[in-house]
């Protein structure tokens, strides 16, 4: 009998899950709202339908659930401390023992970058990798710290949070009360804002023509595709977006000389617009050792980097997660 393994990765608009074997193998996955709206209570319900759901079409059960949650939890109680972007917040919801009791199998729970960095490092780029680095660049900036092969969390599983060190001190204001985070001047919405600002004080005709006119239609992608039929003040905005991505970049391979950095997230849809500042910002501003070594890649696992990372969670957690392994008896 095939050994399968579930995966959910919870958004504030859409709960995407799937059955998997070990190897990342997907056999069936669906999506569903999130309906965050109804509560934590409501949402984790949906969460066990919508698995039973996937249960019912392949006839087995999974053997561990792995669980991908968008803010600070506390991983060896399983419980959710600060969840900012949905309803209530969803504090000291136990989340792992409410699921637990639905499923009947172990739950594991772990913040939605660290687990879209885990899934790159068994499923994606990170193969074979020592130290790697994890940027999901979409709607904020997460990230993931992969040092000796491990996922490294930190006491409250909050290491890992590239997005909020500070690029420029009095940048603009940042959802975490900082100033100049890295998020604040990348993020997708930082992007938008600047394609939206350039196409209303007319210097992004081609954009215009793209968008229609709509300044809701603007957006990394439709700014790509201005910048590549040649709209020079799109591409500064993409390229200066680069040059900060690449110092926050630069400054974790001084401190870490990792071996790999992938960045994930739409924005990462940019492609070389955005990653070859980056990695001439890694040239231009590491002096202290050669980083010819370091490579600096899209994700391999695109949108499904959060949950395959579900899967390796649930199936291989313990192996490179230090937080989930058993604490030695003296």
């Amino acid at each position: 009998m095939t050994i399968l393994f579930a995966s959910v990765d919870l958004g504030g608009t859409n709960l995407h899950a799937a059955l998997a074997r070990g190897d990342g193998t997907i056999v069936c996955e669906d999506r569903q709202p999130t309906h965050s709206h109804e509560g934590p209570e409501s949402v984790i319900e949906r969460i066990a339908r919508l698995i039973e759901s996937l249960i019912a079409r392949v006839g087995a059960r999974p053997t561990s659930v792995g669980v991908g949650i968008p803010g600070l939890l506390d991983v060896a109680q399983g419980v959710t401390k600060f969840l900012p972007n949905l309803p209530t917040q969803w504090r000291d919801v136990p989340v792992r023992a409410l699921l637990e009791k639905l499923l009947g199998c172990p739950i594991h729970l772990l913040n939605d970058a660290r687990t879209a960095t885990l899934g790159e490092l068994v499923f994606g780029h990170g193969r074979g990798a020592r130290t790697m680095l994890y940027f999901g660049i979409g709607t904020g900036v997460g990230g993931g710290v992969v040092i000796d092969g491990k996922l490294r969390l930190g006491p409250l599983g909050a290491a890992g949070e590239l997005g909020h060190q500070t690029i420029l001190p009095d940048g603009p204001l940042c959802g975490c009360g900082n100033r100049g985070c890295l998020e604040t001047l990348v993020s997708g919405p930082a992007l938008t804002g600047e394609g939206v600002r350039l196409m209303l004080s007319g210097n992004a005709p081609k954009l215009h023509d793209i968008c229609k006119g709509n300044v809701a239609a603007v957006s990394p992608a439709t700014m790509r595709d201005a910048a590549e039929s040649g709209e020079a003040a799109v591409l500064h905005a993409i390229e200066r977006a680069g040059q900060w991505l690449g110092i926050g970049v630069a400054n974790l391979v001084t401190s870490l000389h990792p071996d790999l950095i992938v960045v994930g997230g739409g924005v990462s849809e940019l492609g070389d617009l955005l990653l070859t500042p980056v990695r001439d910002a890694i040239h231009r501003r590491v002096g202290m050792f050669p980083t010819d070594d370091v490579r600096v890649l899209r994700s391999a696992l695109g949108d499904r980097a959060g949950l395959l990372g579900g899967i390796a969670l649930a199936s291989r957690g313990a192996h490179f997660v230090p937080q989930f392994q058993p604490v030695a008896e003296a």
